[in-house]
């Protein structure tokens, strides 16, 4: 058989990783599978603009003709049924089987749904795809009063567009904080602060019991503690679960996600998986992680790419992401799971600050708001693998920039 890279799941590590192979010299077939009909299109946007100003144009990841001149096959609207790695062929839901040389599994990562009575009714919604938002768009024309189930990214995004809108907001987290798993404790704080300083009602360490609904249609969300909030919708934000449907009905070694070694590759050969549907064993941290984010998706994606194409090598790129919630901007520059110092640079009280998070001596991530510098220079010392003393931090911007050129990173 001739080379042919076939990709599954058409989101933003799929698209990345059709077009990368043609930047990275890649002559064979490429054939991107979405079930989705929707040309691939931009998801952070989802959240926040499409909401306040609808242009699904404005959305599309790269245009048609992107696809077209590099000679890539879309197949979208179609559902992959099987993998047999061993025959190195995939079949779709129409009865057609389609042969590959290298196989890319980009299947992202769906709304996780509690197990709650009433979570079925009419108004219950989550947000992970543009009919997501469309059905979320259309629906708020009618409402006024929102509850948002769960305070990370999505639903404190969601939150400050709703508020925006003209909607009583009203958002719930079980856990002590908002954004927990994401940010340092002083980012929460500040951020929970100005989000009901902005009309939002935040209620941190409380848990969701049922859903009322009445003919069908949400009418209340109830909590544990006997609390009744009334919502004409509401916005599921728990978290995410990995499609690895089709991973593990094929075989592959699965693990709250498709596992994958320092190159990305799975547990069969020539089987590669990125974005959210992939856990791998990142090198900064020491231990295996499955990272939701664009960035990583990306990142990923333009790897493997020139692993196909013949330049292969661990992945080592540095973890980042960011969020827009109201007038914040946050953002943040790799993993902090085991620090036990943390150091915070500028004011909380101008809106505008970092806090460097170390384990040690040894920087492991940076979280900034409305900092986009200190953001930017947070990547390059991370990418160097320097650490800068509070001192460092204290002479400045300038300072940072001039220690992060001073080391190259080390080769892959």
């Amino acid at each position: 058989m001739e080379e042919r890279c076939i990709i599954v799941g058409a989101g933003h590590a799929g698209s990345q990783a059709a077009v990368s192979l043609r930047q990275e010299g890649y002559l064979g077939e490429i054939i991107l599978i979405d079930d989705e009909a929707d040309i691939p299109y931009h998801k952070p946007p989802l959240s926040k603009a499409y909401l306040k100003a609808p242009d699904a144009s404005s959305l599309v990841l790269r245009p048609e003709a992107v696809y077209r001149d590099n000679s890539i096959e879309l197949l979208l609207g179609a559902h992959v049924s099987t993998i047999c790695v061993d025959d190195r062929k995939l079949a779709l839901s129409d009865g057609r089987q389609i042969g590959w040389t290298d196989l890319i599994l980009a299947t992202g990562a769906r709304a996780r749904i509690p197990d709650l009575v009433g979570v079925g009714a009419r108004g219950v919604v989550s947000l992970r795809s543009i009919a997501d938002a469309r059905l979320i768009r259309d629906m708020m024309a009618g409402i006024d009063n929102v509850v948002i189930v769960g305070g990370g990214f999505i639903g404190m995004e969601m939150a400050h567009s709703c508020s925006v809108l003209g909607k009583k907001v009203t958002l719930i987290e079980a856990a002590p904080r908002v954004l927990g798993r994401s940010v340092a404790e002083v980012v929460s704080t500040h951020v929970k602060a100005r989000s009901r300083a902005a009309g939002i009602d935040v209620f941190t360490g409380v848990q969701v019991a049922a859903f009322e609904e009445k003919d069908g249609r949400i009418e209340a969300v109830r909590t544990v503690d006997g609390r009744r909030f009334e919502a004409e919708m509401v916005v599921l934000g728990v978290g995410a679960v990995p499609n690895v449907e089709l991973a593990i009905e094929a075989g592959l070694a699965v693990d709250n996600g498709i596992v994958v070694d320092s190159h990305l590759r799975s547990s069969a050969p020539h089987v590669y998986a990125i974005g959210d549907c992939a856990i791998y064993n990142h090198h900064h941290v020491g231990r295996r992680i499955r990272l939701e984010s664009v960035q990583n998706a990306t990142d990923q994606a333009r790897h493997v790419a020139r692993s196909i194409a013949g330049r292969p090598g661990p992945y080592r790129d540095v973890a980042w992401f960011w969020s827009d919630q109201g007038d914040m901007k946050l953002q943040t520059a790799g993993l902090s799971f085991d620090a036990d110092r943390h150091f915070t640079s500028g004011n909380p009280e101008e809106n505008a600050f970092s806090v460097y998070h170390f384990q040690g001596t040894r920087l492991l991530a940076v979280d900034s708001v409305n900092r986009p510098a200190d953001h930017m220079i947070a990547r390059r010392l991370l990418a160097a693998g320097v650490s800068p003393t509070e001192a460092d931090i204290a002479a400045g911007p300038q300072h940072l920039k001039q220690l992060a050129s001073e080391k190259q990173p080390a080769p892959a």
